[in-house]
């Protein structure tokens, strides 16, 4: 079989391949998640999350409510080289990004059922 016909072939099966992977996918909340902090993150937005005394005093001063927690951890960026990744049972990790034009920093300790947002810092451009 000459190439060209196998180059048509090819193309012909994947366009059918993507159209169905689009009818069948469309309008269901799926997500790859496959890099280290697209896991991290998604492990703690799945859990409960309680806030530190600290962390809900800061972000009242700031007048800012929890939301911004959630919206950190859906856009925000951990900083692996400042998390403590090596304890066996509660995990520490700092996710960083940006809310309102303020630089936000969350130290957040990862338990089983529990992600406890244990301090916030708050910077404005």
């Amino acid at each position: 079989m000459k190439l060209a016909y196998r180059l048509v072939y090819f193309s012909g099966g994947f366009l059918i391949g993507i159209a169905l992977l689009f009818f069948i996918l469309s309008g269901k909340k799926t997500s790859c998640a496959y890099g280290p902090e697209a896991r991290t993150l998604k492990n703690i937005r799945l859990k409960e999350r309680a806030f530190s005394e600290e962390t809900l005093r800061i972000l009242q001063e700031n007048k800012m409510d929890t939301s911004v927690v959630s919206t950190l951890l859906k856009d925000g960026d951990v900083l692996f080289s400042e998390s403590n990744t090596n304890l066996d049972s509660c995990r520490i990790y700092t996710i960083v990004g940006e809310i309102s034009e303020k630089n936000l920093k969350l130290i957040i300790e990862n338990c089983e059922e529990l992600a406890t947002v244990q301090n916030v810092k708050i910077n404005t451009k």
